[in-house]
Formats: C-alpha cells, sequence, structure tokens
C-alpha cells in the first residue's frame, strides 16, 4: 500500500456509484430522449452526490452514459477510468438483467458473493443501479425491465493489477462498493479481498494457502510449495485480518511467508506488520538473542544495530538461530489468533534477498 500523504484528502467515488448514476442518466434517456447533466442518486447511506458525464449518446437498441471514475485522494487502480453503461429495454416482467461489457470480468469460481458465469458487479453496486432504475421508472409510468451492460475502457489491463485473475474474476475489474465513498487509503478493501481469497480456497477444497508479506516472500513460498495462484493471499502488512478471518472461516494449512523484519512484529504480537503502525523492538530480539545463548555483547550489538537486517546478520555471524527461533514465536501469536480454530499454521521466514532463513517446523 503507498504511504498516506500528510493533511487532509479528498474522498472519491467507487466504480459501483459511478455505475449506478451513468445507469440512470441512460435509463431516462431511453424513455425521455435527454439525458440529465450532471445526473444525482443516492448512495447507500443517504449521500446524494451529482456526477457529470464524460461520454452520452443513442445506440441501436437504446442509450448510454460514461462517467470518468474520480477516486479521490486514493491512489485506486481504477482513478480515471471510463465507466460506461449501456441500456436496453428487457422483457415485459424480467426486471434489471445485468450483463459484463468490454473490461468488466466475469465469476468463474465458486466462494464469491456471485453465482459463477455472473458479470462480476457485487451486490451492492447492483442494488445500487436497481434502485436508481426503479426511481427513474416510477417518474415516468414504466415498468423498469432493463438490460444493463457495465463496461470499463482499459478494463483488462486495469484488472491484472488487482486481485481479480488469483480471485477467478476473469476479462476485467470488479464493479465495487458498499458505500458508494473511497475513503482514502483505507485498508477495508485489501483486508476485503483477503476475505474473498479465502472465501474462494475453501469453496475449491483447498488443503492449503499461503498469506504473504510482499512479492519476494510470496514468489518464494508458492515455489517452495507449489501452490496455485489462487491460494495465495496477498496477506501484506494485515496478518490479524487474515487470521481473524481464518477462526471464522478455517482451511486445513496455512503458511504465513515474510521478511524477517515482517515477521519479527509477528513474533513480537502485532498483527498490523505496517512500519507506520508497529516498529521492531530490538531490544526484544536482543532478549531473544540472549535465550537462544548470546553472549551480553552480541546481545548488545543486536539491540544497537540499525535495522533487522543488521541484526539478524549479527545473529547469524554468532551462529544462532534466530530467524528459525522467530518463526516459531510468530507461529505461536498466530496461534493464539486462530483461538483454537483448527487450522495448522507455519511460518517461513526470507532475508531480503529471498533466501528461506528460517521456518517454524525446524
Amino acid at each position: 500500500m503507498a504511504r498516506k500523504p500528510e493533511g487532509e484528502l479528498r474522498r472519491g467515488w467507487t466504480t459501483g456509484a459511478c455505475a449506478a448514476a451513468a445507469a440512470k442518466a441512460a435509463y431516462t434517456a431511453l424513455l425521455t430522449d435527454a439525458f440529465p447533466d450532471p445526473v444525482q442518486i443516492t448512495l447507500p447511506r443517504g449521500e446524494t452526490p451529482s456526477f457529470a458525464l464524460a461520454r452520452e449518446g443513442k445506440t441501436e437498441n437504446g442509450a448510454f452514459a460514461a462517467i470518468i471514475k474520480d477516486a479521490g485522494d486514493d491512489p485506486d487502480v481504477t482513478h480515471g477510468a471510463l465507466i460506461r453503461v449501456d441500456i436496453a429495454a428487457a422483457a415485459p416482467g424480467e426486471g434489471v438483467v445485468f450483463r459484463a461489457g468490454d473490461g468488466v470480468g466475469t465469476v468463474t469460481r465458486e466462494g464469491l458473493p456471485l453465482p459463477v458465469g455472473e458479470p462480476a458487479i457485487n451486490p451492492m453496486p447492483r442494488k445500487m443501479i436497481r434502485q436508481a432504475i426503479d426511481e427513474v421508472a416510477a417518474a415516468h409510468g414504466a415498468a423498469g425491465d432493463a438490460v444493463v451492460t457495465v463496461s470499463v475502457d482499459g478494463g483488462a489491463a486495469l484488472a491484472e493489477k488487482t486481485w481479480n485473475p488469483r480471485l477467478g474474476i476473469l476479462g476485467g475489474i470488479s464493479i465495487l462498493g458498499t458505500t458508494g465513498i473511497v475513503v482514502p487509503y483505507s485498508c477495508a478493501a485489501w483486508i476485503d479481498s483477503i476475505h474473498r481469497g479465502i472465501d474462494v480456497a475453501r469453496a475449491g477444497s483447498l488443503p492449503l494457502i499461503a498469506g504473504c508479506t510482499g512479492k519476494t516472500s510470496e514468489e518464494k513460498t508458492q515455489a517452495l510449495l507449489g501452490l496455485p495462484d489462487h491460494a495465495m493471499i496477498d496477506m501484506g502488512d494485515f496478518a490479524g485480518g487474515m487470521l481473524k478471518y481464518l477462526r471464522a472461516h478455517p482451511v486445513p494449512r496455512v503458511v504465513i511467508g515474510g521478511g524477517f523484519a515482517k515477521i519479527s512484529k509477528l513474533a513480537e504480537g502485532n498483527l498490523d506488520l505496517h512500519s507506520g503502525r508497529s516498529q521492531i523492538d530490538l531490544t526484544w530480539m536482543a532478549d531473544v538473542a540472549h535465550e537462544l545463548g548470546a553472549s551480553k555483547e552480541v546481545a548488545a550489538q543486536i539491540e544497537g544495530a540499525n535495522t533487522a537486517a543488521e541484526a539478524l546478520s549479527i545473529a547469524d555471524a554468532a551462529g544462532l538461530e534466530l530467524a528459525p527461533e522467530i518463526a516459531r514465536r510468530a507461529q505461536s501469536v498466530a496461534r493464539y489468533t486462530l483461538a483454537g480454530a483448527e487450522v495448522e499454521i507455519d511460518v517461513f521466514v526470507f532475508d531480503r534477498a529471498g533466501n528461506l532463513v528460517g521456518r517454524s517446523d525446524e
């Protein structure tokens, strides 16, 4: 996750809110031949933002409207994307039918909140779109039967920067948002993706998954265990977010993989491993080294080290098995957090070069 800048940050709008607004504009034009611009919608918590249309037009079967997503000050991969909704009349009594246009993914694995084969338009955005269409239909005496096709320019390429391929959502991005509002640098979206990854693993009856702190540890852990992509959980700094969800939604075995510094934080009892929210306690690490037999001089050197990597080098030079001990202590913290859930947990520790330097089962 990018580092949060100082000062007050501007909020933005989710892809779901943009799609709902575009759908309202397009459906209004289908019924009246006029596009409202700006178009106002009501969000789940009652806010009523207005959106300017970036494109609009009539098609052979209906109308379309498009909105450029503004994610505010959040480093959102879809910031600036063009969210387009095409509306056509559906058969009487059919209600609102959703379809994936170019750049919107399709669900191909079980475990997500949508059935396999459905467009990756999440439940709340669907509700928002239905609400917008129902509002227009009521105002003009229409039934509200509509085929809604959502597209995102460049969505297939954007999806490669998201968890979608791993979750089995193929062909594009998902249309997301539970509130309609993007809160800059919120952890909620990341943690939700961790949960969805676990759901997909459980639905596929995977016996083993791995949650890792970064790219290097993920690549090395996946290679060591021979795991498929959808068994890899992008845990990042949110060890607590993964472990607490596993407590209620267990899988048979989980491996946590990470660099020495991040796993040391977990071993100390920190469940949020971000550098801005938890720090490495080198005095604690020196005490651990002393318990392993380090002399007072070596323990003092570890306590005075500039980084965790330097502390590890000092321990290695002294012949201390510090990394395996850190892995075991991290395993104990993870087991405690799982609170008796039937999950076998192991921990892998890597150095900066990507070498496996410790594991909890050593």
